[in-house]
């Protein structure tokens, strides 16, 4: 039976991928550790803390004390844990980014092989790429990271793998596409746009609208984790794509209709500092592994507007908080650290 450590567990993307894992009839133990920071939230596992299987901590990554006594009791690692959002590595957040991302991965690795863990995923960014206006990335290219977020992303790829080639340690790194779906911190375009679009208030694109992103249903992705933890090469990377290229102007045309407004409601601002034109990548190499994205991404996108129509807490959210400062801590009964821990 398997035991898995989630870092960042209570993320958006973690979180799903927690509930996706629970349906696997092999695990036996899910522990979540997660800082509890602007983008994590308890209340997005939702019914899987009642699961028996799972418990909940509440710590940083850079704790090395805490991530050695936790992965003492795993067999498997799936790391998420990591500072996000560019806009905030532009805004003087970097050294936060770099301390989290890089330093981070580097205390989880180095626990992880004291501990011979079975399996490790390290879960990355198409981000680190940097810019392609035509073609496609495959895992073998070059990393030109630009913003501060992605080349801490590339270093913490670096990072993980190195872990491999020194110590064995047998770790599989993961880069997606953009994510979307419910329950994502109104921080990224998607939720940013129909919480204020749903409130009657107006919207702001970079420069013209121009900038080509790969949209994926964060269930797929989590379905490429998932494959990738129990059939990934040690060693590998492994791009996981496959879903809608839409322009910003262009997804901004599917939000404004989804949520009733019209561009009467959209202004332009200035670009956003090294903002790159396009991301694309080549993700043949999982395909062959058997991953197909299953979600429509029409039907995706106007179930994700109606989980935010009705979830009013989160429209009235503030969309902006310090990334440093940790939510409200959680109660005693609502989690749990896990057994045996």
């Amino acid at each position: 039976m398997t035991t898995v450590l989630v870092t960042g567990g209570a993320g958006f993307i973690g979180s799903h991928y927690v509930k996706a894992l629970l349906r696997a009839d092999d695990i036996a133990k899910v522990t979540v550790l997660d800082a509890l920071t602007y983008a994590g939230h308890v209340e997005n596992l939702g019914e899987a803390l009642t699961d028996p299987r799972v418990g909940f901590v509440e710590g940083s990554i850079l704790d090395a004390a805490l991530v050695d006594r936790l992965m003492a009791g795993h067999t498997h690692v799936v790391h998420f844990a990591a500072e996000s959002h560019v806009d905030r590595s532009l805004a003087g957040g970097a050294p936060l980014f770099v301390e989290t991302n890089v330093l981070g991965t580097q205390v989880l690795v180095a626990a992880a092989a004291r501990h011979q863990v079975e399996r490790f995923v390290h879960v990355s960014t198409d981000e680190v790429y940097g810019p392609l206006p035509a073609g496609m990335a495959s895992e073998e290219d070059l990393l030109r990271p630009t913003v501060p977020y992605a080349a801490s992303k590339a270093a913490s790829d670096l990072i993980a793998l190195s872990a491999h080639r020194t110590y064995g340690l047998p770790v599989c790194v993961t880069r997606s596409s953009n994510n979307y779906g419910p329950a994502q911190d109104p921080e990224k375009i998607i939720p940013k746009f129909v919480t204020r679009l749903l409130r009657g208030e107006r919207v702001t694109l970079h420069g013209r609208g121009e900038h080509v992103r790969n949209w994926i249903h964060v269930r797929d992705h989590c379905a490429g984790i998932e494959l990738v933890r129990r059939e990934g090469l040690p060693g590998e990377v492994y791009n996981i794509g496959g879903g809608t290229d839409l322009t910003s102007r262009e997804l901004t045309g599917e939000l404004l209709r989804l949520c009733g407004a019209d561009w009467g409601a959209v202004t332009y601002g200035p670009d956003r500092l090294a903002n790159d034109v396009r991301y694309a990548m080549d993700w043949s190499k999982i395909a062959r592994l058997g991953f197909r994205p299953v979600e429509d991404f029409a039907a995706g996108l106007a179930d994700t507007v109606e989980w935010y129509r009705r979830h009013q807490e989160v429209r009235r959210a503030p969309l902006t908080r310090d990334c440093a400062t940790p939510r409200a801590r959680v109660t005693l009964g609502t989690v749990r650290e896990a057994q045996h821990v």
